[in-house]
């Protein structure tokens, strides 16, 4: 998994003019790479419970999250797309991690995606 994530994560970064062509080579391309590291994502997080919890939300939040998805969704225009792609990484997210988490509070590896999200 750490392979995968370091390895063959890549979503390349336009300007954003050049991507609010949704039909432009580019535009689509991007999108592709970002719904790619989404499942990969999900995948990641599927073995949480086989796998140490600290090394699933390593993988899964600080480097693929942090370090690739993020970038794209804070450089994608708000909207029904950037409110897409924000319920589907939520939606890979175990509810377990939040469990005993205090109200108004989060994961510490969240903190920048939940700022986002409050925007």
């Amino acid at each position: 998994m750490k392979k995968s994530v370091e390895e063959d994560v890549f979503i390349p970064l336009y300007p954003k003019s050049t991507v609010e062509d949704k039909s432009s080579l580019r535009s689509k391309f991007q999108e592709r790479r970002f719904w790619s590291a989404v499942k990969l994502l999900s995948n990641v997080v599927l073995w949480d419970g086989i796998v140490q919890e600290d090394k699933v939300r390593d993988l899964g939040l600080s480097k693929l999250l942090n370090r690739y998805l993020l970038l794209n969704i804070l450089n994608t225009p708000l909207g029904p797309d950037n409110v897409e792609k924000c319920n589907k990484v939520v939606a890979c997210l175990p509810e377990r991690w939040f469990q005993d988490l205090k109200g108004g509070s989060t994961l510490p590896e969240l903190l920048k995606f939940s700022q986002h999200l409050l925007q």
